[in-house]
């Protein structure tokens, strides 16, 4: 028996020393350093402080060094390190009108108020190789764009003022922590908003395409989608007032949804709301898609059996690392239950070959 374990132990030893020569590769190559990843993989990085709940940055990146590029491993390093931190206080509800805003487009309105900006996108791109890449050429500096001046109030605001889309009420209550408590259903939507944000984008994407072929019957707009820094406030009991901690890099989109009203709300537009870590549009867009889709009790709609409808469906399996847990630990040793399982088999088939056999004898 302790032979057994003391081989084991070896084995994992050996195993851990060669995940490490793999993650350097050709020794030959220049070492990848954190501060690379972090400026030159960005999106990268900012998916994973998205799903792993953690805004920094350094350790996002160095999170994806270790995991060899493998970001769901990264989310499941960062989640794993950031319950080791101490937790000070909370923050107060960030402002996003506030925002400097890097980014900042409309789909329904062509002249938005404020502008719109375009900023780093790939949307304009002919999705052709780069082969100067390929070259670690320079890349000419892009011209300096204006920073925004002042609060940009949301384009959805300006639907409200004729009535045309649901008022969005300012809830200042606590909203439950899904970092802290097991996630419980029915969820209200601040939970749901939470749990949407930390899920796979792979699969939320996926939710939110099925929404946009028929399996949840919404069709959505993207009233705006922004991205830039807004600054972190943290009230001090000494101070009697809130002061910036710092600031984070945010994407947020509202969608505008048709809706054609019930008995007690006439025909509207209804919202979608996303909101993620740094540049991470798609998971944004693909959230407000989702989120529409499970509002669908609250605002009188009918169940249609859509995947994106089901709340249990969605919150119980948008978990990256929840869901990379229970299907890995498969591959671990399982030798007892196999044995059991093959015992049951044979005993099976015994069975079958004796009634063969006694049907064959009558």
């Amino acid at each position: 028996m302790y032979v057994a374990v003391k081989g084991g132990e070896r084995a994992i030893d050996n195993a851990h020393a060669f995940l490490a020569e793999e993650r350097r590769g050709d020794p030959a190559i220049a070492v990848l350093t954190v501060p690379q990843i972090r400026e030159q993989l960005r999106l990268a990085v900012n998916r994973v402080m998205a799903e792993g709940s953690l805004y920094d940055p350094d350790l996002a990146a160095l999170a994806i060094k270790q995991a060899r590029g493998d970001l769901i491993e990264a989310v499941f390093l960062i989640r794993a390190y950031r319950t080791t931190l101490p937790r000070h206080g909370f923050s107060s509800p960030v402002e996003t009108a506030q925002m400097h805003m890097t980014r900042r487009i409309s789909a329904t309105f062509k002249d938005a108020p404020g502008g719109q900006i375009l900023g780093p996108t790939f949307d304009y791109t002919h999705r052709l190789l780069d082969f100067r890449l390929a070259a670690d050429g320079d890349v000419p500096p892009a011209p300096t764009a204006p920073a925004t001046q002042g609060p940009v109030p949301h384009i959805t605001g300006f639907l409200n003022r004729d009535g045309l889309i649901e008022t969005a009420d300012r809830d200042d209550t606590p909203p439950p922590d899904l970092t802290r408590e097991p996630i419980e259903l029915p969820a209200d939507r601040a939970l749901r908003l939470q749990a949407i944000t930390r899920g796979d984008e792979g699969f939320i994407l996926s939710l939110a395409y099925s929404t946009q072929r028929g399996y949840g019957r919404t069709h959505a707009f993207v009233g705006e989608l922004r991205i830039g820094m807004v600054e972190v406030e943290m009230d001090i009991p000494e101070l009697g007032f809130a002061i910036c901690i710092g600031e984070v890099e945010l994407t947020e989109c509202e969608t505008v949804n048709q809706f054609k009203g019930s008995k007690t709300e006439p025909p509207q537009f209804t919202r979608g709301y996303g909101l993620t870590f740094g540049q991470t549009e798609r998971k944004a867009i693909a959230m407000s898609l989702v989120d529409r889709a499970l509002r669908w009790k609250e605002l009188g709609e009918d169940f249609t059996g859509a995947p994106a409808q089901d709340e249990e469906f969605v919150l119980m399996h948008a978990d990256n690392v929840q869901a990379t847990g229970f299907l890995e630990h498969i591959k671990l040793p399982h030798y007892v239950d196999f044995q059991s399982e093959l015992e049951l088999i044979r005993k099976l088939r015994a069975e079958a070959a004796a009634a063969s056999q006694k049907e064959a004898a009558e």
